[in-house]
Order: structure tokens, then C-alpha cells, then sequence
């Protein structure tokens, strides 16, 4: 290692023994498709399955953790945090109906120490092999002066494939269809910024032990995200349910109506009725911690639905039953309508996010107890 390097903070050796550690956790996720191994300038992947297809169209993802990094941080606990990637980064994709294929890591630290890396990458690879994804490669790097050593910071991108016909959008959507709700696992990997601002008011610390919380703060808080999409693939994949799911909604920044919104076609809405389900005591407690109700939260949490699956209605049923079997408790919340009405932000409707141009929803009623 060049002495000038390690004088100004950067351990080179400190890297390659990440790499070492994390190495047979990174090939586990690896199939015939993946070549060159671990440790090249770029993943390689193999991507004559394509040919199989009649059109296939790419989908690529990319997102981070946020600020749950610093629960993880504060009770030095890095194991949960990959699968957040993961969740945030390949659930996007299964959206439009793609199967992921590959992904790739970048970490940003402050210091590296090689067990700390070895451990969030073996997460991600834990999670790509639940979800059929290959991780190809990565990116640690050491940012002595800019983070604390005890700090960094993961994101993420994937890629995935789907047949042009298979795909999944607003498009799709008929008056009629039923909105399925996929249960999420807790809070996920969004509106953590509110969640430490709470705990920080109410004098709460992450290693503190709440009776109605069920457990250490921080432990519950970093209940790591629900994988959809190998569940989701699978489904997609059954010829008995062939053209049945119309589209697709991940729960995520910008809370439940906004992201159902993003896959509804203009002037569509729907009314999501809340009393079809119960949000878990995480959100109960940090609500009643804020002085807040349920509702306000609603665009910042996913309040249990980590998911939606817009559905042909004759095939509601069906759908909702093989999501189910896959091990993630599914119920309709809504139907879709076309009628004409005006959609006023003062009657609760929120139309499209993130540019999307899309349908209208409101959530209506009250959370069952």
C-alpha cells in the first residue's frame, strides 16, 4: 500500500480483504450467465436467454437505503440493510412485469472495515439469490475527511427483461379492476427521516426496550423490507393467470395514494377503503409517539401495503390466492372506475407523482382497529 495513500486515510489492503470476505457470498448469486467472476473492472452477463423472446424489453432500476442506514449505524448491526437495497432497488422492476437479472452494489464509507462490508454485501447477495438475481459486481470506496469512519451509505441499480406484449402499465387498466393490497413487513426502507425526528423528540434511544413496540427500538425499526418480486414473478408466470394483472404499484416514497396514482390511467381513480386492514403497531406507536394520527402519515409510510396489483376483476380472486401462497397475505381495497368526476386535492385525491401523468386515488373510511 502506498504510504502517502494511507497517510491521508484511504487502507487499500483494508478493501481487498472486503472483498475476500464478501467473495463466496457474491458467487453464490452467480448462474451460467454470469462470467469473469468477482473482482473484475466490469460484471459480464450472459444475455443469450434474450433470444427466447419475440421482443424483449430491458427495465433498469436504481435507488439507496435513506436513513434507516443510521439505525443500523447506531446499533451496529449491518446484516438487514442489503435486503433494503434490494427490496428498494429489484422490486422496482418486477413493476412493468420484468424478471431481474442482474445488479450491481456501489458503499461509500468513511473507513472501510472489511467484517462491516463483508456483512451489508452478504446481505444483498442473500437477497439476490431470493429474488433470482445475479450481483455482479460492485463498488466500495473509502472517503476518509467527507464520512466518519463509522459511516457509509449503499445504493444500487439492476437490470431485468420482459416481453413487450408482458408488459405491465396504466395502459392496461380497465374500469372494473380490482386493487389487490400485498402486505408489507413494516416500515421498509421509507420516511425514516420522520422516524428519527420522533424517537429524538419523545427521548427515545434505539437501544431502549418498548413493551407496545414488542421489542429494542431499533431492532423493530430495522425489520428489513419484503421482497416482492420473486413472489410476483412467479405468479406472473402461471399460464392460469395469463393477462390477469394489469399493473403494478411498489409503496414507497410518496406514500400509498401517490404510488397507485403512477399506475392508473388519466382519469381513472379509485377510493382505497382503509377499513380492510390494520397497520401494524410500528405505525400506531410512532404515531401516537408524534402526536399525529394514522392519516397524516399516509403519504409518508406505507402503513402496511408494500404493494399493489391492479387485477381483472373476474380474475380477482385467483390472484389474490396464488400471492398468498407465495407468503404474503393479499386483499382488495378498491375498484377502479372511469366514471367522469372532477378529482379536487381538497377532496382528499392525489393524481400521479414523480411526473407521472396518471389516474386519481383517495383512501376513504377508517383503519379497522
Amino acid at each position: 500500500m502506498s504510504n502517502s495513500y494511507a497517510a491521508a486515510g484511504v487502507d487499500t489492503e483494508a478493501g481487498d480483504r472486503a472483498v475476500e470476505l464478501m467473495k463466496a457470498a457474491v458467487q453464490r448469486t452467480h448462474g451460467p450467465e454470469v462470467l469473469g467472476g468477482v473482482g473484475g473492472f466490469a460484471g459480464m452477463f450472459d444475455v443469450s436467454a434474450l433470444k427466447q423472446f419475440e421482443h424483449p424489453l430491458l427495465a433498469t432500476s436504481t435507488d439507496g437505503v435513506g436513513t434507516k442506514i443510521a439505525i443500523a449505524q447506531a446499533l451496529d448491526k449491518h446484516d438487514t440493510i442489503g435486503q433494503d437495497l434490494v427490496g428498494m432497488v429489484v422490486d422496482d422492476i418486477v413493476v412493468v412485469g420484468a424478471r431481474p437479472l442482474f445488479m450491481t452494489d456501489y458503499i461509500a464509507c468513511g473507513k472501510v472495515v472489511p467484517e462491516r462490508i463483508a456483512t451489508i454485501v452478504a446481505g444483498i447477495a442473500r437477497a439476490c439469490s431470493e429474488t433470482g438475481t445475479a450481483l455482479v459486481g460492485g463498488e466500495t470506496a473509502e472517503h476518509p475527511g467527507l464520512m466518519g469512519d463509522d459511516d457509509y451509505d449503499v445504493a444500487g441499480a439492476a437490470v431485468g427483461a420482459v416481453e413487450a406484449d408482458a408488459l405491465l402499465g396504466a395502459e392496461r387498466v380497465r374500469d372494473g379492476d380490482v386493487v389487490l393490497a400485498l402486505e408489507s413487513s413494516g416500515l421498509h426502507s421509507n420516511g425514516y427521516s420522520l422516524v428519527r425526528k420522533i424517537l429524538a423528540d419523545a427521548s427515545l434511544s434505539y437501544s431502549d426496550h418498548s413493551a407496545e413496540l414488542g421489542g429494542v427500538v431499533g431492532e423493530v425499526l430495522l425489520e428489513p423490507t419484503r421482497l416482492y418480486s420473486g413472489p410476483l414473478v412467479r405468479v406472473l408466470a402461471q399460464p392460469a393467470l395469463s393477462g390477469a394483472i394489469h399493473s403494478l404499484s411498489h409503496v414507497t416514497g410518496g406514500g400509498i395514494a401517490a404510488n397507485l396514482a403512477r399506475v392508473l390511467p388519466r382519469g381513472a381513480w379509485v377510493e382505497v377503503d382503509r377499513s380492510t386492514w390494520s397497520p401494524a403497531p410500528v405505525f400506531r406507536v410512532l404515531s401516537s409517539l408524534a402526536g399525529s394520527t394514522l392519516e397524516s402519515a399516509e403519504g409518508t409510510w406505507n402503513l402496511g401495503v408494500g404493494f399493489f396489483a391492479v387485477v381483472s376483476a373476474s380474475s380477482a380472486t385467483a390472484v389474490a390466492a396464488a400471492i398468498e401462497a407465495e407468503g404474503i397475505r393479499t386483499w382488495p381495497v378498491g375498484t377502479v372506475s372511469t366514471a367522469a368526476r372532477a378529482f379536487a386535492a381538497a377532496d382528499g385525491f392525489e393524481q400521479g407523482a414523480k411526473g407521472v401523468d396518471g389516474g386519481a386515488v383517495r383512501l376513504v373510511g377508517a383503519y379497522a382497529s
